[in-house]
């Protein structure tokens, strides 16, 4: 089955680095517009770079998901540059370490609002335009995080666990529409956000915690991104993939 996204226009959260770098530039060279969108335009432009190098038009966006305004002018940037927009991937995010007495209330918000608001704010601003050409496709980012949580990290659990439900609400809610919504839950990928995690004392338990005993790079997301956010996904809406090496079915 090739997938083709020739005439779709697609938005990616997050696409400065790591796996929304890599999830605009799969989309890119499967035919799609797409718009990156991040607070670091100078990232961007190099992202962007690289999606035109596939023929791909590619329009670096500014953009702060934490604040509302900016996502509507996004939005609106968008729509303007492209005249539609077909696919929605929301996959901004952060983390903060700490214990639970050293976690601040600036932390919890500052991961909340990115993490999981964000993907609200974003979904509840691309639906005019879904619903006027009765066709859509969001895919959000989760985490194995929402199923297992742990110490150190309660406000980024807690988002992950809430995407789960967003993309569940989300699914029952644009059906109608033509609009299908689903969530990718990664295991431990080799990103900016990861990096001191992946050379931490104990990440070696976690690597041997997967049946493939290794971490991933975020291009080994690609394929199933692909097929969700594709028309040629017409019957799965609401779930959740886990891209994991198999990790939580050892849990």
């Amino acid at each position: 089955m090739k997938i083709d996204f020739a005439g779709r226009t697609a938005i990616v959260t997050g696409a400065s680095s790591g796996i929304g770098a890599a999830y605009a530039k799969a989309l890119a060279e499967q035919g799609a517009d797409v718009a990156v969108l991040a607070r670091r335009v100078q990232k961007l432009e190099a992202i962007a770079k690289e999606c035109e190098a596939f023929g791909a038009k590619c329009l670096p966006v500014a953009c702060d998901v934490t604040d509302e305004e900016s996502i509507k002018a996004a939005v609106k940037q968008v729509a303007d540059a492209f005249g539609h927009i077909d696919i929605l991937i929301n996959n901004a995010g952060v983390c903060e370490f700490s214990l639970l007495e050293d976690h601040t209330t600036a932390q919890w918000d500052k991961v909340i609002t990115t993490d999981l608001t964000s993907a609200f704010l974003m979904t509840r601003e691309v639906e005019p335009y879904f619903k006027a050409q009765h066709y859509g496709r969001v895919v959000n980012t989760a985490s194995v995080g929402a199923l297992e949580a742990g110490a150190m990290q309660i406000s980024y659990f807690a988002a992950k666990g809430g995407i789960l439900q967003v993309t569940r609400a989300l699914a029952a809610e644009l059906a109608p529409y033509g609009v299908l919504v689903n969530a990718i839950a990664p295991g431990v990928f080799a990103t900016e956000m990861t990096n001191g995690m992946l050379e931490a004392e104990g990440s070696l338990v976690l690597k041997n915690c997967t049946c493939l005993k290794r971490f991933a790079d975020p291009e080994e997301l690609c394929p199933q991104m692909l097929l969700l956010a594709s028309e040629e996904n017409t019957y799965c809406t609401g779930q959740t993939i886990y891209i994991d090496g198999g990790l939580t079915s050892q849990l």
